[in-house]
């Protein structure tokens, strides 16, 4: 057996099966002849383990009873593997054609090599620096920290992190290789040894990397195939673990490499820059989950106190008609009810919705209303204010959120699933069967427009100049992954998202905004 293809697999069934499917289209090499593929899931609840055994049972399946983590699972693979080279692939990705036997092709020829990446592009065609990446020794790790790599993208020193002055178009040897596409030479594992289970997720690749290239061998960076990774599909990347197991994970690498000797002074820095910024990365994630409640309640409790005080200075000749308490104790608490109705409504939720929005604060206005009819008379101070009050702030909150999702829109974007324009790229019949899952999702028959795939490369653009196109989804069934991948590397600059659909499915598989 010429090669061992291993994934490990966590909560990303759809991906997975897309992965699967683009390697079982490999050409040049043959499936359970020259090549196998294992499939270790990490107790997936989302059904993957029943999708592999049923879908594509010449898969070798292992299936843990606990998430064992990324090294040691991958591991668990590789010594069952008798292959000559393992590849370590990540479930959210897709593979030309011809990526297997190239990168085979490659290893043959360069016995010097101990591991290979390739191309790497995103759901929307763009270059993926971590496809060649430099050892994160005290320096580079600082630059990249610092922000010094963002400032200086092709500068040797500044940019080493990310090796940014080389040529991603050009074979290059290079220092660390990407865990989503990781092609190794068995004998190579045999003598520097495998992932080191230390590393929970994240690092394990730069240390096997490195160990790599302290064993005597190189790593190259192969650009003639190309992969798409969706990349942090398969991880929470929003998530406060995230940063605690990511940073961590840094601090394992530069404890294990960079903590004696002449290095460490640098590590002790290092380690302090780490966790500094792993506390400003949490206290960022943190400030996007309360940004929006906070500034609806301090938006909506400033509105309902300036109307306490115009209202009766209008009506009345004193603004001060309505007692401390109101202001102090009532105002506050309609506020919230506001904040808990949104909450309730799913409006925090990204993309915003302002549909949820306003249901959000009308529940909210109902909540006030039967709150002071229970409580009695003396908190009833005035039913017309409370009514205006809650549609004045649901205004104002709509157009804050307006502004937030045009202003912000990576991190709070919109959610115009109804106005958005759609581009099938497939047959006539998968076209109308994908037709009629949008019109489901209410999204209108005007907005859902067609292309077969014949005309795709000659008329893609033009579609989404003149069509106003905001996603298009390509069928798996008239595609193969190949002509997707050149479909999509056209996408790169019109900010057009990029699904697939698998036959039989009602899933668009990509990027999750």
């Amino acid at each position: 057996m010429l090669l061992s293809v291993i994934i490990v697999n966590y909560n990303v069934r759809d991906f997975l099966k897309q992965c699967l499917q683009s390697v079982q289209q490999s050409r040049g090499v043959e499936w359970g002849k020259d090549f196998e593929v294992y499939v270790v899931d990490n107790r997936s609840a989302d059904d993957s383990v029943d999708m592999v055994r049923n879908g594509f049972p010449q898969v070798k399946l292992i299936a843990n009873l606990e998430n064992t983590g990324f090294a040691k699972a991958n591991n668990q693979a590789i010594v069952r593997s008798e292959a000559k080279y393992v590849l370590l692939l990540n479930p959210d990705t897709l593979i030309e054609a011809d990526t297997l036997k190239k990168c085979i092709d490659f290893m043959e020829a360069h016995p010097d090599a101990g591991g290979l990446g390739v191309k790497m592009l995103d759901g929307q065609g763009h270059f993926l620096k971590e496809s060649k990446r430099g050892l994160p020794t005290p320096a580079t790790s600082f630059y990249k920290i610092s922000g010094l790599c963002r400032l200086f993208p092709r500068s040797e020193r500044f940019a080493a992190y990310y090796m940014g002055h080389l040529n991603p178009d050009e074979i290059h040897q290079v220092e660390i290789l990407s865990g989503a596409f990781m092609m190794l030479r068995k004998e190579t594992l045999l003598k520097v040894g495998m992932l080191d289970e230390s590393f929970f997720m994240y690092g394990e690749d730069i240390d096997l990397s490195y160990r790599i290239l302290l064993g005597g061998y190189k790593n190259y960076y192969f650009p003639y195939t190309r992969i798409i990774h969706y990349k942090g599909e398969s991880t929470k990347k929003g998530s406060l673990n995230y940063v605690l197991v990511f940073y961590k994970a840094m601090e394992i690498f530069a404890e294990k490499y960079f903590s004696k000797g002449k290095y460490r002074f640098y590590f002790h820095i290092l380690r302090m820059a780490i966790w500094l910024r792993a506390s400003l990365s949490m206290m960022s994630r943190l400030l996007k989950r309360v940004f929006l409640p906070l500034s609806d309640l301090l938006t909506s409790y400033l509105l309902l106190l300036g109307l306490s005080v115009a209202w009766p200075a209008l009506t009345r000749n004193n603004a001060f008609f309505y007692p401390d308490i109101y202001r102090v104790l009532v105002l506050p608490v309609y506020a919230l009810l506001f904040v808990a109705g949104n909450w309730a409504w799913k409006a925090y939720r990204i993309p915003l919705s302002l549909k949820r929005t306003a249901g959000g604060f009308i529940a909210g206005l109902a909540g006030f209303l039967i709150l002071g009819a229970l409580l009695g008379a003396q908190w009833q101070f005035s039913r017309f204010t409370a009514v205006v009050g809650g549609f004045i702030c649901m205004g104002v909150t709509l157009l804050q959120r307006l502004a937030v999702g045009r202003i912000f829109r990576k991190t709070f974007p919109l959610a115009t699933s109804k106005h958005k324009h759609y581009l099938i790229v497939g047959s006539k019949e998968e076209a109308l069967r994908v037709s009629h899952i949008l019109q489901k999702e209410s999204v209108l028959p005007s907005h859902i427009h067609t292309l077969l795939p014949q005309d795709a490369p000659l008329l893609l653009l033009e579609q989404l100049q003149v069509q106003r196109i905001g996603e298009v989804i390509f069928c798996a069934k008239d595609l193969n992954f190949d002509d997707i991948m050149q479909l999509v590397s056209l996408l790169r600059k019109t900010g057009a998202e990029s699904k697939i659909i698998l036959p039989g499915t009602d899933i668009r598989v990509g990027y999750r905004f």
